[in-house]
């Protein structure tokens, strides 16, 4: 069991077909054991996943520290994605307050660098669009830090069509982090498109839905108050019983063709196209070896065509976010 490569963008940048998100390492999805989640890690590039996404805001801080100790002495093993663009103060969050001025980029760069151990950035993207900022700012800092030797590529998380193209033309944007998946189809109108025209590759966070498309999903009242699923629209009420129903075609087929669920959404991805890396996230090996499992998994046009009717957009119920956070999101 091992990946195969894929390429994000056109400026080199060459990844693991499956990525991994390391979020839940740190928050989100109740308590982790840092002891499994620094061998999951280990496990993922005995298995070719090298590719390890972060942020500043994941813990906040904390995420970024439990990678450098990780990839302390391996760290020519890994590809690092981190983020800037949120505010923090006293070691928290400030709301969705962004902070993408220059200085403020090249502040949180430096503390990336640090909480990683290492002296340069794989893969920085901006966390979301600062209204208040020009991307062309953005993009040109960015660039600076690339001419530095502190970051190797650019990249955008949630952005829209016409800041994607206006970032692009200041700095090749390599990869345009989003949320897609079977249960997520929102960029396939519009953005897609864009991403294949520039030349711009696509890592889908969420590519399980959550979790909702593994099979393994309670009410939202049944998580934890540390679990964000709690307060997640797509599992309460009647919203979880529409998309229970919604999701049952991931788990036919996944029986047909003798697999897990999560597997099958996995491969539906990965179908999708060569320019496409996906981020499952897990703090455990058994389930990273799961979704690595996943790229040798052939889906047929058939089975292609039944998932992508049944989980059309307009299918899913409820919106992937709370009202606030789906304001901090730019199309």
């Amino acid at each position: 069991m091992t990946l195969s490569k894929r390429k994000l963008g056109n400026q080199g940048l060459e990844v693991s077909a499956i990525g991994l998100g390391c979020m839940g390492m740190s928050q989100y999805y109740g308590p982790a054991d840092e002891k499994e989640s620094i061998a999951t890690l280990h496990r993922a590039i005995e298995v070719g996943c090298n590719f390890f996404d972060t942020a500043q805001g994941y813990g906040p801080l904390t995420n970024e520290e439990l990678l450098g100790r990780a990839f302390k002495g391996r760290r020519h093993e890994v590809i690092l994605a981190t983020k800037f663009g949120f505010r923090f103060k006293d070691g928290k969050q400030v709301g969705a307050e962004r902070a993408s001025k220059p200085a403020e980029i090249r502040e949180a760069v430096e503390g990336s660098l640090l909480r990683l151990g290492t002296d340069y950035i794989d893969l920085i993207y901006q966390h979301r669009i600062d209204p208040a900022v020009p991307i062309e700012e953005v993009a040109g800092t960015v660039g600076d830090l690339v001419k530095e030797g502190k970051v190797r590529f650019f990249g955008l998380s949630e952005a829209g069509v016409a800041n994607i193209r206006r970032a692009h033309a200041v700095h090749p944007v390599s990869a345009l982090q989003s949320e897609y998946s079977l249960w997520e189809r929102n960029l396939e109108e519009d953005i897609i498109p864009v991403l294949r025209e520039l030349g711009i590759g696509l890592v889908p966070f969420c590519p399980l839905g959550r979790g909702f498309l593994t099979g393994n999903v309670m009410r939202a009242e049944e998580y934890s108050e540390y679990d964000y699923r709690r307060n997640d629209p797509r599992y309460q009420g009647k919203n979880y019983d529409s998309n229970v129903e919604a999701a049952k075609i991931v788990h036919l087929i996944a029986n047909k063709i003798q697999v897990k669920p999560g597997q099958v959404a996995l491969a539906w991805i990965l179908h999708k196209g060569k320019d496409i890396v996906p981020i499952p996230g897990t703090k455990h090996q058994k389930y990273l070896e799961e979704n690595v499992a996943s790229e040798s998994i052939k889906l047929d046009a058939a089975e292609m065509n039944l998932l992508d009717d049944a989980l059309a957009m307009g299918k899913v119920s409820g919106n992937r976010y709370p009202d606030w956070v789906m304001e901090t999101i730019d199309r």
